[in-house]
C-alpha cells in the first residue's frame, strides 16, 4: 500500500542535547570531521543508512538512545564543546577581517546550483560543486558572501542503469522539512515571500529557504507553494529541466527574485545589501536588470543605472562552447519584460544587453552569456586556457581589438580541501606533520615515511573497492528485488591493483569511451598478468542527451564482459557521497576531453589533493599545472584530419602511456613492496598542488583581484547621489557619438639605424583626428610586439604617447613617444586610439578603437 502524501517529522531533542540540533543545523558538518564523528557515534548503523546526514540521523535514531545519551555527561560535554567550537568559528576574525583597506561589506553570489553535501542534492555537476566549494572556502576565510539559488523539489535526477546498459532517470521528491534548511520568516512568523509579475496578469510567488553554510547564508527560492497555480508551482521542479519558457522562468526567478530575496533578508536582519554581485555563469544574469529597475525608480536613467550595476558586477563564464550557453527567443523575453516585472525598465534597452548584434550572431536570440558580459565590468574564465578560449569565443563583442585585449581574465577554479581530502590522509598529516590542513603540511618531510604514506594510500583504495562492491550490489537489488546478487560482485576490483578513476558529466566532448577505441588492447591492459589495471567509472548524461546515454551504454556493455567485469565497473548515480571515496581511492585520475573544450575540470584536482596522479589531455587546469612529475600529459592530435583520426591517435597515446609509463612506475617496488618513484610523485603532487588547487586560493584571488576593485568602483558610482555614474553615462554617450570621426591619420618613425639592435629606441609620431573629443578622452598608444604570420603582432605591449600642444592652423593633433627594443627577433608596431577614463576597467570596455592603416 502506498501513501498518498509523505512528510518528515523532526525529532525533539532532550534539552541536554540541544547542542546537537545547533550542530546539525549548520552545514559546516559537511566538512568538519569532529562534528561528523559525534553524529556517527550516536548510531553508527543509522549514520551509514542516512549517508552521513545529521538531520536524517536525528530523525531515525530511537528516542531511547537519545535519552541515554542525554544522561551521559561525557557525551553532553563532547556535544557542548563542539557547539562552542562552532560558535567560535562563526564569530572569530579570519583572513578577510585582517585585510587592510576598504573591502566589500557584503557580496551576493548567485548560482543555479550548489553542491554542499550529499544530504542537499541541489547540483548536477562541476558548476554546482564549484559553487558549494566557493561558499565553504568563503566561510573558512571569513568572506561576507551570501549565496542565492533555487530549491528544486526533485534536484537533478537519480540515475539507474537498465539491463541493456541504458541510463534511466527518476525524480524523487525532496521534502525540505527533512533537509538542513529553514524557512525565512517575517517578524510575525509568517514565511517570507517574493513575487514576480508575469504576462497575462499572472504572478509568480516564491518562499525563501535558507541554509547556513558555516558563516555563509544560502538562500534558495521555492515556487511549490499554494499561492501559485499548478503550472507555476512546478517552476522549481527540477534542475535544468523543461524547455525554453520553463528555463526562462527559472532564470528570471533566480536573478530578479534572488535580488528581492536579498532585500527581504536585509530588512529582517539589518544587514547591508551586497556591494558586489557575482554571477556564477549566465543563468543569474537577470539580477542586473532588477538592480537597474530599482535604480531607475530612484531617479537614474537606464544608462546611468547601467554604470552602477556594471561597476559592482563580476561575471564568471564556465562554458568553452557556444552550445553550452542559454539562449532564449528574443520575442519570448520581450513578452516577459513588457509587464510590471521590472518597473520603469526600457524594454528595447534591456533587450539590447542580450542581443547577438555582432558578426555571426542571431538577431532573434537573447544570449545570457552576452548579457552577463555586458552587465559585468569584471569577467573571468575558470582556467588560464579557458580565459584565452573565452576571449576568442566572445571577441565579437569587442570588434577591432586583438583577442588578448578582450577584457576577460581568468581565475583558475579550486576545490575545498577539507571536503575532498580523505580523513585518513588528514589524520596522517595531523599525527605526523602537526597539522590537519593538508594544503600546508610539509609532505616532503621524513616525519612521514614512504611506507606510512603508501599504507594510507592503500587504505583509501580499499575503501573505494568496498564501496564499489556495495553500490553495485545495491543497484542489482533495486533492479532485481527477488534475486540474489551474483557471487562475483564480491571479487569486483582488487585493493592491490593500479586503480584509474574517471567520473564526470557525460557530454560527448568529454569522451567517456575513448578508452574503448581498441577493446582488445584495453583488455590486454586490464588483464596484464604482471601489471594489471582496473577502472572505476561514473557519470550522468543529461536526460535529453541520447548520444551521451549511448556512450554510457557502450561502456556498461563492455564492462559486463565476463573476462573483464571484475577489472572495470560503472557505478550508477554519481553524487557527492560516491565522489568522496572515489577520488581518494584512485591512483590515477583520467581526463580525456577534446581540447580546448574542458573549461577547468576540477575532478582531477580532488584526486590530486589525495595524492592521486593525473593522466590527462592538456586542457583546463592541467594545461597550466602539469610539470612532468605530478602525472602524465596525453598528447593532443590537434592537426588530425577529422575527429575519428584524432580519437584514434589520442587513444593510442593513452594506451602507450598506460602500458609503458603508468603501470611500470606503479608496480616498480623496492624490497618492502613500496613503489619509491610513485611515492616521490605523490609527495611532489601533495606538496606543490595542494595549496594551488585549494578553493581558498581561488576565493582569495576573487577577493583581491575582482571583489575589492568592484566594490571600489561601485562606491565611486553611487557617491554623491550617483553623480559619477551620471557623468560616466554622459561621457560614454559623447564618446560613442564622436567616434566615427576619430582616426589615426599618419604615423612617422625614426631613431633607428639601418640595423636596429637591442637597446635602441624607436621614436614614434602619430597625427590623429579626435572628432571633437578632448585629448583627455582618449589614449593614443603605440602597440608593439613580435611580428608573426606576416604582419600579425604577438606578445604585445602598449605605450601611451604624449600629446603635443595643438596647432592653431590644423585640426590634427600630434602624439609622440619612444619604444625601447628590448629583445631580438622580428619586431612590429602600430598605433591605436582607445577611449580613456578613470572609471573604465579596460581600454576595450566600450568596444571602440581606431587603428593606423
Amino acid at each position: 500500500m502506498r501513501a498518498i502524501r509523505r512528510f518528515t517529522v523532526r525529532s525533539v531533542l532532550p534539552e541536554a542535547l540541544s547542542a546537537l540540533g545547533e550542530l546539525a543545523a549548520n552545514l559546516r558538518w559537511a566538512w568538519h570531521q569532529p562534528t561528523q564523528q559525534i553524529f556517527a557515534h550516536i548510531s553508527p548503523d543509522d549514520w551509514r543508512s542516512t549517508q552521513g546526514d545529521p538531520v536524517a540521523l536525528l530523525g531515525a535514531v530511537r528516542p531511547e538512545r537519545l535519552e541515554q545519551l542525554a544522561q551521559d555527561q561525557g557525551f553532553v560535554a563532547w556535544a557542548n564543546s563542539l557547539r562552542d567550537d562552532l560558535n567560535a568559528y562563526l564569530g572569530e576574525p579570519r583572513w578577510y577581517q585582517g585585510l587592510e583597506g576598504p573591502r566589500p561589506r557584503s557580496i551576493g553570489y548567485f548560482s543555479p546550483e550548489f553542491g554542499i553535501a550529499a544530504a542537499l542534492p541541489q547540483y548536477s555537476g562541476g558548476l554546482g560543486i564549484l559553487a558549494g566549494d566557493h561558499l565553504k572556502a568563503a566561510s573558512d576565510l571569513g568572506v561576507p558572501i551570501i549565496g542565492v539559488g533555487l530549491f528544486y523539489r526533485s534536484g537533478y535526477f537519480r540515475q539507474a542503469i537498465s539491463r541493456d546498459g541504458w541510463q534511466e532517470e527518476s525524480y524523487p521528491v525532496l521534502d525540505p522539512d527533512g533537509l538542513p534548511l529553514s524557512v525565512l520568516r517575517l517578524a510575525d512568523g509568517t514565511p517570507a515571500q517574493i513575487v514576480l509579475a508575469l504576462p497575462d496578469d499572472r504572478a509568480l510567488y516564491a518562499r525563501i529557504w535558507q541554509a547556513q553554510v558555516g558563516r555563509v547564508r544560502l538562500l534558495m527560492l521555492d515556487t511549490d507553494i499554494p499561492d501559485n497555480d499548478d503550472a507555476l508551482r512546478s517552476v522549481t521542479d527540477r534542475l535544468y529541466g523543461g524547455g525554453g519558457e520553463h528555463r526562462l522562468l527559472q532564470e528570471l526567478l533566480l536573478g530578479i527574485g534572488g535580488v528581492r530575496a536579498l532585500e527581504v533578508v536585509s530588512e529582517l536582519t539589518d544587514q547591508p545589501m551586497p556591494e558586489v554581485y557575482h554571477t556564477n555563469e549566465g543563468h543569474a544574469g537577470f539580477l542586473g536588470l532588477e538592480r537597474i529597475s530599482t535604480l531607475i525608480g530612484n531617479g537614474l536613467s537606464f544608462d546611468e543605472a547601467l554604470q552602477v550595476v556594471r561597476a559592482g558586477t563580476v561575471f564568471t563564464t564556465h562554458t568553452p562552447v557556444p552550445a553550452g550557453i542559454d539562449r532564449f527567443d528574443r520575442g519570448l523575453v520581450e513578452r516577459y519584460f513588457s509587464t510590471d516585472m521590472l518597473p520603469g525598465l526600457d524594454v528595447p534597452s534591456a533587450l539590447s544587453l542580450g542581443a547577438e548584434d555582432y558578426e555571426g550572431g542571431s538577431p532573434e536570440v537573447f544570449n545570457m552569456a552576452v548579457l552577463g558580459l555586458r552587465l559585468g565590468q569584471r569577467t573571468n574564465g575558470v582556467s588560464v586556457l579557458h580565459g584565452a578560449v573565452s576571449r576568442g569565443m566572445f571577441s565579437g563583442l569587442w570588434p577591432g581589438f586583438d583577442r588578448d585585449d578582450v577584457p576577460i581574465t581568468s581565475v583558475t577554479n579550486g576545490v575545498h580541501a577539507p571536503t575532498w581530502t580523505d580523513p585518513l590522509l588528514q589524520e596522517l598529516a595531523r599525527t605526523k606533520l602537526g597539522t590537519g590542513d593538508t594544503t600546508v603540511a610539509d609532505w616532503r618531510s621524513d616525519a612521514v615515511t614512504d611506507g606510512e604514506l603508501w599504507a594510507v594510500r592503500g587504505d583509501m583504495r580499499r575503501q573505494l573497492v568496498h564501496d564499489a562492491r556495495r553500490r553495485v550490489t545495491e543497484a542489482w537489488r533495486e533492479q532485481n528485488p527477488d534475486s540474489i546478487p551474483p557471487a562475483w560482485f564480491q571479487s569486483l576490483l582488487d585493493p592491490s591493483v593500479l586503480t584509474i578513476g574517471f567520473a564526470r558529466r557525460v557530454p560527448t566532448y568529454k569522451r567517456l569511451t575513448l578508452m574503448l577505441h581498441d577493446p582488445a588492447r584495453l583488455k590486454a591492459i586490464l588483464l596484464n598478468p604482471e601489471r594489471p589495471v582496473q577502472f572505476v567509472i561514473a557519470g550522468k548524461s543529461h536526460p535529453a542527451d541520447d548520444e551521451g546515454k549511448r556512450l554510457i551504454q557502450k561502456l556498461v556493455q563492455f564492462a559486463s564482459d565476463p573476462e573483464v567485469r571484475t577489472h572495470i565497473v560503472f557505478l550508477p548515480n554519481y553524487d557527492i557521497g560516491m565522489a568522496q571515496l572515489l577520488y581518494p581511492g584512485t591512483d590515477v585520475w583520467l581526463n580525456n576531453p577534446l581540447r580546448p573544450l574542458e573549461a577547468c575540470g576540477t575532478s582531477g584536482m580532488k584526486a590530486a589533493l589525495n595524492g592521486g596522479l593525473n593522466l590527462s589531455i592538456l586542457d583546463g587546469w592541467w594545461n597550466e599545472y602539469f610539470d612532468g612529475e605530478n602525472g602524465w600529459a596525453i598528447p593532443t592530435a590537434d592537426s588530425a584530419g577529422d575527429s575519428a583520426e584524432r580519437d584514434a591517435l589520442e587513444a593510442e597515446a593513452l594506451y602507450d602511456l598506460l602500458e609503458n609509463q603508468v603501470a611500470p612506475r606503479f608496480y616498480d617496488r623496492d624490497g618492502d613492496g613500496v613503489p619509491q618513484h610513485w611515492l616521490q610523485s605523490i609527495r611532489h603532487t601533495l606538496a606543490t598542488l595542494s595549496p594551488e588547487l585549494s578553493a581558498e586560493r581561488m576565493v582569495r584571488e576573487y577577493v583581491t583581484r575582482l571583489y575589492i576593485p568592484a566594490a571600489a568602483a561601485e562606491r565611486v558610482m553611487t557617491a554623491d547621489d550617483h553623480s559619477e555614474a551620471r557623468a560616466l553615462a554622459a561621457w560614454k554617450e559623447r564618446v560613442r557619438a564622436a567616434w566615427p570621426d576619430v582616426s589615426v591619420v599618419h604615423v612617422e618613425s625614426g631613431g633607428l639605424d639601418d640595423t636596429p639592435q637591442v637597446g635602441d629606441e624607436l621614436h614614434v609620431r602619430a597625427h590623429v583626428q579626435l572628432g571633437g573629443l578632448a585629448p583627455s578622452d582618449v589614449a593614443v598608444e603605440v602597440v608593439y610586439g613580435h611580428a608573426v604570420h606576416g604582419d600579425e603582432l604577438a606578445e604585445t605591449h602598449a605605450v601611451e604617447l604624449a600629446a603635443a600642444p595643438p596647432s592653431a592652423d590644423s585640426s590634427e593633433l600630434v602624439y609622440s613617444g619612444t619604444v625601447q627594443l628590448g629583445r631580438a627577433g622580428s619586431f612590429g608596431y602600430t598605433v591605436r586610439i582607445v577611449p580613456k577614463n578613470a572609471d573604465l576597467a579596460s581600454p576595450a570596455e566600450l568596444g571602440l578603437i581606431a587603428v593606423a592603416h
